[in-house]
């Protein structure tokens, strides 16, 4: 398992609020994502990057799990953001509005320029990219495979309702549409086939803490390996989610020890059903994330 793959809860906190920013750091989330785009008012863009640069060189031990959401590459403040913020060595950059991998690799060029600018290690500063919230986006969530600094994919809804000129992303019942179940199926294949960690999007709700859980279990059974977070109240139950309980524990050891105990065997008889090599593999999985938990 990845370090990547071991991050649960990725929190996200206006990075013009240095009191927010304070209580999401003492939070358990195991990333947090200072934020310069959405939560951030135009006018005050400025000033928030002035205070996240402040907030990494003032908790440079944390560095690893300070990451941060820049503004979309084609938009007027990336540059400025990066800029300002590479400096404090921030664990990573959230890369919004991703519109395939040639963003990717464009970010990539910047962030080597500032890195050497700055003395920092080349590379050290990794990437999670939002590949859902622009039309074109859909169709190349696909390409990312070795794509540089990338750690994980993640997705949105909010923002491709607004690109495709949709009112609603959400149908009668208060789930999300087609589309937007497609767009979360599209990140966790692009994810799979790059061979990163899948992050589930918002529970916007921040509380209906019994609604995230629920959600947060069924897309760890999907494939995800965490979820963004808007309040430190969502976090623990977020952690708890994506932590196997006891008996999945206990299950993934008994699998694995049938396997080791006859390892030239292909299939395996477990409790009336037959196991094989996926299953141990699934299994391995639980174990490892087990231990990071």
């Amino acid at each position: 398992m990845s370090e990547m793959e071991a991050a649960r809860s990725w929190l996200f906190v206006p990075g013009d609020s240095e009191r927010k920013m304070a209580k999401a750091l003492a939070s358990e989330a195991d990333i947090v994502l200072l934020d310069l785009e959405d939560a951030v008012a135009e006018a005050a863009k400025p000033a928030a990057r002035s205070a996240v640069r402040t907030f990494l060189a003032d908790n440079a031990a944390a560095g690893a799990r300070l990451w941060v959401r820049i503004n979309p590459l084609d938009g007027a403040h990336a540059l400025a953001d990066l800029a300002a913020v590479i400096s404090g060595a921030p664990g990573g950059i959230m890369l919004p509005k991703a519109n395939g991998r040639a963003d990717v690799e464009r970010l990539d060029h910047y962030l080597s320029a500032l890195e050497a600018a700055n003395g920092l290690t080349l590379g050290q500063t990794r990437v999670i990219a939002l590949v859902t919230e622009t039309a074109a986006a859909m169709f190349r969530t696909g390409d990312y495979r070795r794509a540089p600094r990338l750690a994980a994919l993640t997705w949105g809804a909010e923002d491709l309702a607004d690109a495709i000129g949709a009112s609603t992303n959400r149908d009668a019942n208060g789930a999300y549409g087609f589309t937007y179940e497609l767009a979360r199926s599209l990140c966790l294949l692009g994810a799979a086939a790059a061979g990163l960690a899948a992050v589930e999007t918002i529970h916007g709700d921040f509380r209906d803490l019994a609604g995230l859980e629920a959600r947060a279990h069924k897309v760890r059974a999907d494939g995800f390996t965490g979820m963004l977070a808007i309040h430190p109240d969502q976090v623990p139950v977020i952690n708890r989610a994506f932590a196997p309980d006891p008996a999945e524990v206990a299950e993934a050891e008994e699998i694995v020890a049938l396997f080791a105990a006859q390892p030239g065997v292909g299939a395996i008889g477990y409790k009336g059903g037959m196991l094989d090599r996926p299953h141990l593999s699934r299994a391995e999985r639980v174990l490892a994330r087990a231990s990071r938990s």
